[in-house]
């Protein structure tokens, strides 16, 4: 059965990706121009389990663990197959969302969907950073060669089966933007440890200088105050840092009256247990940003690798 399922989505995807309908597809008009279309499918540690298959599991490939500042719902947590599909057009995702969604269903029934996107990068034209909702730039830190890629995002061929995948950590994070909104530029900008016009940390000018966190003012206080996100985040990261590719959403306000709004946050690493765990473990404890931020949902997946011409999606795995 995943096998098939497998099969189902390699074909499928693989024709919706190169602007072709597939065969089953009821609306053929919508697949003509795949604007970029991309669809990227991972694995749950409960999908191993399902299909007896738990010895396969990645090293280094773990649930995260429970915090005091996650307030997490099912809606938007957990899952044992995963679907990323984006596109620069929104009628080609729909369709190709609800495409694969249909061309599966004997197999897996929806447990989620969050839709996401990402600001024009245009805040620095040497890094191309988007911004999210609350105005600051988002993922500076980033692995950008092909050696780092190999170093910090792509499982090596020490992992067998699973060489040349990678890792997904998909958290989704309210934010309190009313109440971020009352501060002024200022507090923003220390709570971040960033400008925020040029993203630039507030030791520096531009936005990939590195940050001197042993700088201090003429008061004699940290130009980056301790608690801030990006000392935080640097705080564990050392010599195994992530790709960050995180995703804004806005779904209106709720009828009491709330901005439903924030981040879906996606980290890609070689190991989560390694890489991403001990700096989620700093941010948890005394990131000022925690303030404004909520943790809704969490969940990990094993994103397959890649597959050659006429291949099969994880078939390094099923063979």
């Amino acid at each position: 059965a995943a096998t098939r399922l497998f099969r189902v989505v390699t074909e499928n995807a693989s024709k919706l990706m190169s602007g072709t309908a597939p065969l089953s597809d009821n609306d053929p008009e919508l697949a003509s121009g795949a604007s970029r279309l991309t669809i990227t499918a991972g694995i749950g540690v409960a999908f191993f389990r399902r299909i007896g298959l738990e010895s396969m599991i990645p090293e280094g490939f773990v649930d995260i663990p429970a915090y005091d500042i996650d307030r997490l719902e099912s809606d938007w947590s957990g899952g044992d197959f995963l679907l990323q599909i984006g596109s620069d057009d929104p009628v080609v995702l729909a369709h190709a969302l609800r495409h694969m969604t249909r061309s599966i269903r004997s197999f897996a029934q929806p447990k989620w969907v969050q839709r996401g996107f990402t600001g024009t990068p245009a805040v620095s034209t040497e890094t191309g950073t988007s911004r999210n909702l609350m105005g600051q730039v988002d993922g500076t830190v980033n692995p950008r060669s092909e050696q780092e890629f190999d170093a910090q995002v792509w499982a090596p061929t020490s992992t067998g089966w699973f060489a040349g995948g990678t890792m997904l950590v998909l958290r989704r994070i309210a934010m309190t933007l009313d109440t971020w909104d009352s501060l002024d530029t200022t507090g923003k900008e220390l709570a971040v440890g960033r400008k925020l016009w040029t993203g630039a940390p507030l030791t520096g000018d531009k936005e990939t200088d590195v940050p001197d966190f042993t700088a201090v003012g003429s008061s004699g206080l940290p130009v980056i105050p301790p608690f801030a996100h990006i000392r935080r985040a640097r705080f564990a990261q050392g010599s195994a840092p992530f790709l960050r590719r995180p995703f804004n959403f806005d779904d209106g306000i709720n009828l009491k009256g709330e901005h439903q709004a924030g981040l879906i946050f996606a980290a890609y690493a070689a190991n989560i247990e390694s890489q991403y765990i001990p700096v989620q473990n700093a941010l948890a404890k005394q990131d000022l940003l925690n303030r404004w931020t909520i943790p809704v949902g969490s969940a990990v997946f094993a994103i397959l690798p890649g597959y050659l011409e006429n291949g099969l999606l994880g078939e390094s795995l099923l063979r």
